[in-house]
């Protein structure tokens, strides 16, 4: 069935989600090209997969939405560009296919990969073992390597027969070096000396709806108690900046806008406010006192409920085995209990100390840098003999 490609160079699939997911496919792919030149890719995925040379079949935008609201008005255009997928995968033939996080999208395709006999390696493990335990049976039928990113995975796929690799955290290395906020602020060309409140309202258009109002006030409750207390808030690529602005007006509170930059925002703060999701981690590698906040539409969330198996949502709780930040969830996420959680760390004292205990001790967790070079090793080891 190969022998017709056998002459070319091997083609590899790669599908990644929005913002993060597409950060660590790249950093995959530019690690695959330093070992094996002659690689070809083609897939779905953003801007960096795109820098990388991937030729680009759909766009990851039109399948990252959130929350069952959310995704049941995408539904027909997201079956569409499954089906793109994998009529693309049963013309061109990838001698290994590389699936990256959106695990509802991923492992339907993966299902139709395995049916056209294309090894899958899978990165950033879906959130398996907090969610749908059920679903580590299906990944045993259709994933040939799970590459882990965090350190506890391994062994919860291995006990499950999953044939599965840690290979360390990608948002180690995606993070700049610890430095003072001082130096941050500079770097950014904010005061230097002026108080600092970082707030991460998330990347999707849904999120800023539901979370950013309720930031807001509490930083309007903060500034009252500190003067010139600067506001930072670094602005995805996905959101326009009118978004972000019109939600401070009538606050009194001038936010600062910075392009990107997330980790270096919350670098430059004395603490942060920040949106459950990948971004915590990043925040808690700056090691940076940090107050996490998160609201679904209620449906989302009762379901959610229902099917959680974890006892906490951070992944810095989750890696500390302990509450080392808060989590202010649903209707705990109300600007006073905001405020109050961040007047808590804001000055030197014992929770604050304790907080960046804990951060350093989850830091330590993470282990070494150099995961998309590990994670290629893995990936050219399904290429089937011959094209290796």
């Amino acid at each position: 069935m190969r022998d017709s490609h056998m002459t070319n160079p091997p083609r590899i699939l790669v599908v990644a989600g929005e913002a993060s997911g597409d950060t660590h496919a790249a950093e995959l792919v530019a690690a695959l090209r330093a070992r094996r030149p002659d690689l070809t890719f083609f897939g779905m995925g953003g801007a960096r997969l795109a820098a990388q040379g991937v030729e680009l079949l759909f766009d990851a935008r039109e399948v990252s939405v959130m929350g069952i609201t959310e995704v049941l008005p995408r539904i027909p255009r997201i079956l569409q560009i499954l089906k793109g997928l994998a009529e693309a995968a049963a013309e061109r033939k990838p001698d290994v296919a590389i699936l990256v996080d959106i695990p509802d999208f991923n492992l339907r395709l993966a299902k139709k990969l395995k049916a056209l006999g294309v090894p899958v390696a899978y990165y950033v493990s879906p959130m398996i073992w907090a969610w749908r335990r059920g679903r580590v049976r299906t990944i045993k039928r259709l994933v040939d390597r799970m590459l882990c990113i965090l350190p506890f995975e391994e062994d919860f796929y291995r006990e499950a027969g999953v044939s599965a690799r840690y290979v360390g955290s990608p948002v180690v290395e995606q993070v700049p070096s610890p430095d003072t906020a001082t130096a941050f602020r500079e770097r950014l060309g904010l005061a230097k000396d002026a108080p600092t409140l970082a707030l991460l309202p998330g990347s999707r258009m849904g999120e800023i709806r539901r979370l950013l109002p309720d930031m807001v006030e509490a930083a309007k409750r903060l500034s009252a108690e500190r003067p010139g207390l600067q506001v930072v808030v670094p602005l995805a690529p996905t959101i326009d900046r009118e978004e972000i602005t019109s939600r401070f007006e009538g606050s009194g509170v001038t936010p600062i806008l910075v392009e990107g930059r997330a980790p270096e925002v919350v670098g430059a703060s004395d603490a942060a406010v920040v949106a459950s999701g990948t971004a915590v981690l990043e925040a808690g590698l700056m090691q940076r006192p940090l107050v996490v906040v998160y609201r679904v539409s209620l449906i989302t969330y009762w379901v959610g409920r229902l099917m959680l198996k974890v006892a906490f949502v951070s992944l810095i709780n989750l890696l500390a085995g302990r509450r080392v930040v808060p989590e202010l969830l649903q209707g705990e996420m109300t600007p006073e209990r905001i405020a109050e959680e961040v007047r808590r760390v804001w000055i030197p004292g014992a929770p604050r100390e304790e907080m960046l205990q804990g951060l350093a001790e989850m830091r330590g967790r993470l282990g070494e840098t150099g995961a998309a070079t590990r994670a290629a090793e893995s990936v050219l080891e399904l290429l089937p003999p011959g094209r290796v």
